[in-house]
């Protein structure tokens, strides 16, 4: 009796495990099928550029005396003390014209005190204005020509991981730092408005390149391209992730980032296109999958970090990267 019902349990036990096995089989087969797919949008499409860098004081600068072995009757300011372009700091016994401040700011530093004598190029003080900053970002050769002056930009600081701060690039560097071959460019921003800001802080920036309303767009891994042609899937229809009908639609495309890219022909808004499938088994549908047919050509580059620089990428209004047409 005993044996019959151990054998009656294995049979139950083995009957169960291949169950499980089987139904394992077949949910994996059924998600490795699986259609992934996005509706063809409209809307604001931007392409924005990174950089990093520190908060820095736009006017940083010594004081040097332009009097020649003169002697200092008194010195006027002191150290912490905020100043204005023009305000006396130094004057001398002779009645000399006295040194003024070349600009706002505060003085960090004096060097000279009352019954010293000075000299032509001498430094005698230093100021900092800590209420007129910007900042400075290392863009790479392939991006450099997108930057311009005058563009926007948003500014996130570390120290302020909350709040955006806006700003405008203010200069372009005209010469390039060469490193492992590739050369990247300074290029500066100032802030608008750096409340609480200290010098020194760190600084990710996200410079405006491009920007059209009402585009057309779709993920940037739903482009195909064959014999130097760029085309989509086109889904009929699309229920329960399984498609019942597609169609090859050749298009023509305008500005990218490094999410979306902008769709000028073949498609309209609230089409339905195919998107790479997911590796088998792979439950997430929010990862994009690998570009087929040869990747994206016809003027993008690639994207990722280059030189040092970071580029993000993302949806419509979010940092992204390079413009293609």
């Amino acid at each position: 009796m005993k044996k019959w019902i151990l054998l009656a349990v294995g049979v139950l036990v083995v009957g169960f495990v291949g169950y499980q096995w089987y139904s394992a089989k077949t949910s994996a087969q059924t998600a490795s099928v699986q259609e992934r797919t996005a509706v063809v949008q409209k809307g604001k499409l931007e392409v924005k550029i990174s950089g990093s860098g520190t908060v820095q004081s736009v006017t940083n600068e010594d004081i040097k005396s332009v009097i020649n072995n003169n002697e200092i009757d008194e010195v006027l300011v002191t150290v912490g003390e905020e100043v204005k372009k023009g305000d006396e700091l130094i004057t001398f016994t002779d009645g000399s014209d006295p040194i003024t401040a070349p600009s706002d700011g505060t003085v960090t530093t004096l060097a000279v005190a009352a019954g010293e004598r000075v000299t032509s190029g001498q430094v005698v003080a230093h100021v900092t204005n800590y209420h007129d900053l910007q900042t400075a970002v290392q863009i790479d050769e392939l991006d450099i020509t997108k930057i311009k002056e005058g563009q926007a930009v948003n500014l996130i600081v570390n120290a302020y991981p909350d709040q955006t701060f806006t700003g405008k690039v203010t200069t372009v560097a005209d010469e390039g730092t060469a490193t492992n071959g590739v050369s990247t460019f300074d290029v500066t921003i100032h802030f608008d408005k750096p409340d609480n800001l200290k010098v020194g802080m760190s600084v990710e920036t996200s410079i405006l390149t491009a920007s059209k309303e009402d585009a057309i767009y779709i993920p940037l891994d739903a482009i195909h391209t064959a014999n130097g042609e760029k085309y989509v899937i086109s889904v009929s229809s699309a229920v329960d992730n399984q498609t019942s009908g597609s169609e090859q639609k050749a298009v023509k495309t305008g500005l990218a980032n490094e999410d979306y890219v902008e769709i000028t022909e073949g498609i309209s808004e609230g089409e339905t296109v195919q998107l790479p499938q997911l590796a088998s088994g792979n439950s997430s549908t929010n990862t994009r999958g690998m570009m087929q047919g040869g990747g994206f050509g016809g003027g993008m580059g690639g994207f990722g970090n280059t030189g040092g620089m970071n580029r993000n990428g993302g949806a419509p209004g979010q940092a992204g990267g390079r413009s293609g047409n």
